[in-house]
Order: C-alpha cells, then sequence, then structure tokens
C-alpha cells in the first residue's frame, strides 16, 4: 500500500524538490507508541489540538501517536464523533463557510475535487459524524506535509499521507473520537 501511495505521489514530489530542499518530518511527529494513562476504550482516538497529537489508544497505557495540523482558532471541532465513514483518495468540496471566507481561494472549487494525489485531503479520509450527522470535520491527509504540527486548516485535522494510511487500516467505521 505505501509503495502504490509513493508511486501515486512521485511526480508531485519530484516537482517540490526542483523547487525546495526535501521535507524532514520532525521525530516528536512520527508515528510512536507512547505511554498514555488513560480510561478510553482501545481502538479511541483522542486528538489534543493545542499538543498537535492525534493518539490512538492501544489499552489502558499505550497509545500509538501521530502529529497532526489542525484548525485555526476558531474553526476547531471539539468533542466526542464517531468514524461514520471512511474513503481511498476522497473527493473533496470546499464547505460553503470556507467559500464566503476566502471565494478567491475556494469558489473554483466549489463542485468538488477527484481524489488523487492533488486533493487536499490527501490518500485517505475519515468522515466523522455525531448523533449520526456528517460533522464536515475529517481527520485527512495533506498535500502540505510541512504544515503538521500547526494551526493552518479550516477546522479539520490533517496528516502526513503515510501517516493517515497507516491510521485507516487500524480504525474502524464506529470508531470513537474525542477531541480534547
Amino acid at each position: 500500500m505505501a509503495g502504490l501511495l509513493a508511486a501515486a505521489l512521485a511526480p508531485r514530489a519530484a516537482s517540490a524538490a526542483k523547487s525546495k530542499k526535501k521535507f524532514v518530518v520532525q521525530p516528536e511527529f512520527r508515528p510512536q507508541y507512547v505511554s498514555f494513562d488513560s480510561s478510553y476504550a482501545p481502538g479511541t482516538i483522542v486528538i489534543d489540538p493545542r499538543g498537535r497529537f492525534l493518539y490512538l489508544i492501544e489499552d489502558g497505557f499505550t497509545a500509538r501517536r501521530y502529529g497532526v495540523g489542525v484548525g485555526r482558532a476558531g474553526r476547531v471541532f471539539r468533542g466526542a464523533a464517531k468514524v461514520g465513514r471512511k474513503e481511498e483518495w476522497p473527493r473533496w468540496t470546499p464547505t460553503k463557510g470556507m467559500i464566503r471566507r476566502q471565494p478567491e481561494k475556494y469558489a473554483r472549487y466549489a463542485g468538488g475535487v477527484a481524489g488523487g494525489p492533488h486533493n487536499p485531503l490527501g490518500a485517505r479520509a475519515l468522515y466523522l459524524y455525531r448523533n449520526g450527522r456528517d460533522t464536515h470535520y475529517r481527520i485527512h491527509g495533506t498535500t502540505e506535509p510541512w504544515t503538521i504540527g500547526r494551526a493552518v486548516s479550516n477546522g479539520c485535522i490533517r496528516m502526513i499521507n503515510d501517516h493517515v494510511v497507516d491510521l485507516y487500516a487500524r480504525v474502524p467505521v464506529g470508531a470513537r473520537v474525542v477531541v480534547l
């Protein structure tokens, strides 16, 4: 799976390499197992927007930690939700709020963008639902990996593509998500 992702992203990576130096993920934002004393059930996703980390709870004492980019102030999802659906190479459509705030940037995409390596949702997306309804917030990949560890998105939780592929394989539809 990682080989397919690398092949799909190769043309963009080659282009990016010409214009700037190679992006390197900071060690703290790489997926790793960490101590996490928790009362959350195994399989729960806990997101700490201030710390810029997503934790997948393994047991009462351990979690798999990933670095994330989060929503700018005022655009952050908070509380509990469930993974309502998952998509590989998802289609992206900006929300009406995004178009209203920045029409010069988003209006041209009002009809949506097909999934693929240039799509802002990246390689995978986990769609967050609350009370059976889509919240319009996502945990998804990104075409801008250098934004991990920052408050940069329109509210979603973004991850490096290889990392969201890993998370996607570990998390079922129905998994609980808690954003602190």
